[in-house]
């Protein structure tokens, strides 16, 4: 069995756990949210809700959530990143079944299609992506910093993290502005910059993960010393990114509707750590004209998924019997009450 086999299982266990936790993350932030409602419909207005972390779901959340990351991380030591990156497909298929039976809602015939779309896509780009993964050593880790394609891509990463980190303060003006009367465009576009901006700087945890990985298979070889001032930084670096993107996971599960956000999030975060991985790690030098177009074929098939994920302005029914528009306004109030 070769390695990116093992590391393609181990990865794939990771990303599950992953969606199960975010998925128990969002069922305890509704269930505070909940208990808050009903605590204000019986006249207690002066009644304060305990923090999300006082919840027995929540808290199991972030368990998993964190056990599920520790995998994906081994995972980056046998397998190369634009591979792992794309078996987050994995994390649509359970997202459909967490979202029906642990956060009772009822999955449409639009979003089985997207997510098949996007299931399918990166089935192509993992049956064409790269099945390498050579182990660096320190001194060329440090070099492929400085190499001019890693330098225009951070440079290209910043300016999408800045025309989406406006593109969201913007609609979140307008929000304000309107009050409860956003449309259907701001409440697909808001979440959609939202996790735009956290994907650019929460995937880049990934490439910091890859490599601290791959130095850890230098160590266990006996051909490098662990401690230096390169492994430090790196996870320095990695705490950083990573807890940028718990942070803000966390935040926008608060803010939007997981049947939404949750599969925004993992594009974002697949999208942008496959780029990632094919300009750090020149990943895409093992690629000829077919394995391209196949590449680009699954990544236009996620991108079809992703815009039919866009909430209707209709009316569907819940398991509960309550309709996923009210819903989507309820949590837009929600958006908006949390910025006043």
């Amino acid at each position: 069995m070769g390695d990116w086999i093992i590391g393609a299982l181990i990865n794939i266990v990771g990303s599950v756990g992953i969606n199960f936790g975010t998925n128990l993350l969002k069922l305890g932030h509704d269930q505070r949210e909940k208990l808050s409602l009903i605590n204000n419909s019986e006249g207690n207005e002066k009644f304060v809700p305990k923090s999300v972390m006082h919840f027995q779901t929540w808290r199991i959340g972030i368990l998993f959530f964190a056990a599920g990351n520790c995998l994906n991380f081994m995972s980056f030591a046998y397998a190369a990143q634009s591979l792992l990156a794309a078996l987050g497909s994995i994390q649509f298929v359970s997202n459909i079944a967490f979202a029906y039976f642990v956060l009772n809602k009822t999955i449409s015939v639009k979003v089985m299609v997207a997510t098949t779309f996007i299931v399918f896509g990166n089935i192509f780009l993992v049956s064409f992506g790269n099945h390498q993964s050579p182990v660096y050593t320190p001194e060329q880790l440090i070099a492929k910093y400085s190499n001019l394609v890693f330098v225009l891509y951070c440079m290209s990463l910043v300016f999408v993290v800045a025309f989406n980190h406006y593109l969201y303060r913007s609609g979140e003006t307008i929000i304000s502005n309107s009050s409860k009367n956003a449309g259907t465009y701001w409440r697909t576009m808001l979440p959609f910059s939202y996790a735009v901006v956290s994907g650019a700087i929460g995937s880049c945890s990934v490439l910091f993960a890859k490599s601290l990985s791959n130095m850890m298979r230098l160590t266990m070889n006996s051909r490098y010393e662990f401690h230096s001032w390169f492994t430090y930084s790196i996870v320095l670096l990695f705490l950083c990114t990573a807890g940028f993107w718990m942070g803000r996971l966390n935040e926008g599960l608060s803010l939007f509707d997981a049947i939404l956000i949750v599969p925004m999030f993992q594009i974002a975060w697949t999208f942008f750590s496959i780029c990632t991985g094919f300009v750090y790690f020149q990943e895409y030098q093992v690629f000829d004209t077919l394995r391209i177009i196949m590449v680009v074929l699954g990544m236009t098939f996620v991108f079809v998924g992703i815009s039919l994920l866009a909430p209707d302005d209709t009316k569907a029914d819940t398991k509960d019997g309550s309709s996923t528009a009210e819903e989507s306004i309820i949590d837009m109030d929600r958006f908006y009450s949390t910025k006043l």
